[in-house]
């Protein structure tokens, strides 16, 4: 790899500071499938539109390059949480191949974009294997947590551990509301440091709580009436540096008792496919 692509890609884990990131902005005709994907609303257009611009040029006020996904994609309004069909490994990116069966066109797409941004490609999931982003979380240099459940299997595990070369520790992910609803490990528990992570105990798995106790990683508890408008998925923008979505008050109050800094976002319409910040863009370059 020469110098010039290094400073192009490069995820280590999940909380040094954000240098690079990919977005796709919502587009108006794929939005018009917002039921069909299971979005628990009709997005109003101009408004997911505003919304993500904003969230954009927050990113680029805290001097991260941004870079706007433009393979075309069309009638998946999913594909706007570009954390999910590919996951940026120390060798370039891996796509993955997501569980939910209308979203398996965006690995490709989002291959392009990163081919163009110069992120080369390290590999690609095949059938049976299935994985999606939001149930990968890098916890240091080593080691990825993996979350088993309706959108990733363990022939996806076992396949993303031979492409990247990582340690991947494996936890069962609740039922909760059924497969037809989105259950990811970074639903429940997002890193914001080396020492800590936010997340939401009660469906935390144990051996994932007992890990976390054993690693000494401080847990800032989501309250139960902030879990389902997303208190849990959090970015980090640096180590405790946080991005949040707007409507979490007392998340936000545990953040910063626990000194993280938070910065927010207004996502009532770009959350309505229930994703957050964590979902809503794919890291590029941290470090």
């Amino acid at each position: 790899m020469s110098a010039a692509q290094a400073k192009l890609y490069g995820c280590s884990n999940m909380t040094a500071p954000l240098r690079r990131v990919l977005l796709r902005p919502p587009r108006i005709e794929d939005l018009r499938s917002w039921r069909e994907y299971g979005w628990r609303a009709k997005p109003d257009p101009a408004a997911i539109a505003h919304e993500h611009e904003a969230l954009c040029e927050l990113l680029t006020g805290e001097r991260v390059e941004v870079v706007v996904a433009q393979a075309p994609l069309k009638g998946d309004p999913d594909a706007i949480y570009v954390y999910d069909p590919a996951l940026i490994a120390d060798g370039g990116a891996v796509l993955l191949r997501p569980g939910k069966a209308g979203r398996r066109g965006e690995p490709e797409a989002i291959g392009t974009d990163l081919e163009r941004a110069g992120v080369p490609l390290a590999g690609k999931l095949e059938g049976p294997a299935l994985a999606e982003g939001g149930d990968l979380i890098r916890l240091d240099d080593r080691t990825l947590l993996a979350g088993l459940g309706y959108r990733t299997n363990q022939a996806g595990v076992t396949e993303l551990e031979r492409l990247t070369g990582l340690e991947l520790l494996t936890f069962d992910l609740p039922h909760w509301h059924g497969e037809s609803e989105v259950m990811h490990l970074l639903s429940l528990l997002s890193p914001l440091a080396a020492d800590l992570v936010v997340a939401y105990p009660p469906l935390l798995p144990t051996r994932l709580a007992q890990l976390l106790a054993q690693r000494g990683i401080e847990l800032v508890a989501v309250p139960d009436d902030e879990f389902e408008t997303m208190g849990a998925n959090v970015l980090a923008l640096g180590p405790r540096r946080a991005l949040v979505v707007e409507g979490n008050p007392e998340t936000r109050r545990r953040l910063e008792r626990a000194d993280v800094e938070v910065l927010a976002y207004e996502g009532r319409e770009l959350s309505k496919g229930d994703g957050g910040p964590t979902c809503l863009t794919c890291p590029l370059l941290r470090g």
